[in-house]
Protein backbone atom coordinates (compact mmCIF):
# COMPACT_ATOMS: atom_id res chain seq x y z
CA UNK A 1 0.00 0.00 0.00
CA UNK A 2 1.43 3.60 -1.16
CA UNK A 3 2.20 5.99 2.00
CA UNK A 4 -0.16 8.04 0.25
CA UNK A 5 -3.13 6.03 -0.05
CA UNK A 6 -2.45 4.96 3.68
CA UNK A 7 -2.73 8.73 4.86
CA UNK A 8 -5.64 9.20 3.26
CA UNK A 9 -7.38 6.25 4.97
CA UNK A 10 -6.22 7.75 8.31
CA UNK A 11 -7.48 11.19 8.10
CA UNK A 12 -10.84 9.42 6.89
CA UNK A 13 -10.59 7.43 9.90
CA UNK A 14 -9.71 10.03 11.87
CA UNK A 15 -12.75 12.22 10.68
CA UNK A 16 -15.31 9.05 11.05
CA UNK A 17 -13.74 8.62 15.11
CA UNK A 18 -14.57 12.53 15.62
CA UNK A 19 -18.34 11.78 13.85
CA UNK A 20 -18.83 8.59 15.76
CA UNK A 21 -18.00 10.40 19.03
CA UNK A 22 -20.25 13.15 18.27
CA UNK A 23 -22.81 11.22 17.27
CA UNK A 24 -22.44 9.25 20.44
CA UNK A 25 -22.40 12.74 22.68
CA UNK A 26 -26.09 13.65 20.17
CA UNK A 27 -27.48 10.71 21.59
CA UNK A 28 -26.29 10.53 25.17
CA UNK A 29 -28.20 14.15 25.40
CA UNK A 30 -30.76 12.95 23.81
CA UNK A 31 -31.37 10.16 26.19
CA UNK A 32 -31.26 12.62 29.14
CA UNK A 33 -34.11 14.81 27.84
CA UNK A 34 -36.44 11.77 26.84
CA UNK A 35 -35.85 10.72 30.23
CA UNK A 36 -36.72 14.22 31.90
CA UNK A 37 -39.83 14.30 29.31
CA UNK A 38 -40.77 10.90 30.58
CA UNK A 39 -40.55 11.67 34.05
CA UNK A 40 -42.68 14.88 33.62
CA UNK A 41 -45.31 12.91 31.61
CA UNK A 42 -45.74 10.56 34.34
CA UNK A 43 -46.34 13.11 36.97
CA UNK A 44 -48.54 15.17 34.85
CA UNK A 45 -50.45 12.41 34.38
CA UNK A 46 -50.70 11.60 37.87
CA UNK A 47 -51.89 14.78 38.94
CA UNK A 48 -54.34 14.99 36.55
CA UNK A 49 -55.66 11.67 37.41
CA UNK A 50 -55.73 12.53 41.20
CA UNK A 51 -57.33 15.85 40.27
CA UNK A 52 -60.14 13.99 38.18
CA UNK A 53 -60.91 11.54 40.68
CA UNK A 54 -60.59 13.90 43.57
CA UNK A 55 -62.98 16.69 42.04
CA UNK A 56 -66.14 14.29 41.36
CA UNK A 57 -65.74 10.83 42.83
CA UNK A 58 -66.61 9.27 39.67
CA UNK A 59 -63.84 7.24 37.39
CA UNK A 60 -61.20 9.09 36.00
CA UNK A 61 -62.10 10.14 32.58
CA UNK A 62 -58.95 8.43 30.75
CA UNK A 63 -60.24 4.77 32.63
CA UNK A 64 -63.76 5.08 31.33
CA UNK A 65 -65.36 4.17 27.72
CA UNK A 66 -65.86 6.57 24.95
CA UNK A 67 -69.90 7.43 24.70
CA UNK A 68 -70.19 5.26 21.99
CA UNK A 69 -69.92 1.89 23.52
Amino acid sequence: MSDERQIDLEIQYAHLARTVEELSDVIATQAREIDALTRRVHMLTERLASEETGTEGTIPLADQPPPHW
